[in-house]
């Protein structure tokens, strides 16, 4: 471990640049994906309200895709600096909606319970 060199920033590069190269259909499928499934979304009433959301990361994934791919193919590092802000803001994205949803988990529950509480109280005697 010591008295090792560590790599070359070239070949750090060169790795990130490959690995991208690899996401890069992933990423586009994934984005034509929820695009589609925003589509869908809007068939529906409600679903017009949330259809942007799977939209806008859809073109965020689909945009990384294009970002990843081009990158290798043109020698610029700064198109994998635009990938990884888009993939940053798709995390955030996620991550918000998944705090949403443990709340309204979180909620139903607890109106659950009451709702039998409440319910066993009137009925249970």
């Amino acid at each position: 471990m010591f008295g090792q060199e560590p790599p070359k920033d070239d070949f750090a590069v060169q790795q990130i640049k490959m690995t991208a190269a690899d996401m890069a259909g992933w990423l586009k499928f994934l984005g034509i994906f929820l695009i589609v499934y925003g589509g869908i979304l809007c068939l529906t009433l409600v679903g017009i309200i949330v259809a942007w959301v799977p939209i806008w990361m859809g073109i965020l994934l689909f945009s990384a895709g294009n970002h990843a791919k081009d990158a290798t193919y043109m020698q610029n590092t700064m198109l994998i600096v635009d990938m990884l802000k888009k993939l940053k803001i798709f995390f955030i994205i996620n991550a918000i909606f998944l705090i949403i949803g443990i709340v309204f988990f979180v909620l139903a529950i607890l109106l659950g319970l009451f709702g039998y509480f409440s319910f066993a109280r009137h009925y249970v005697s």
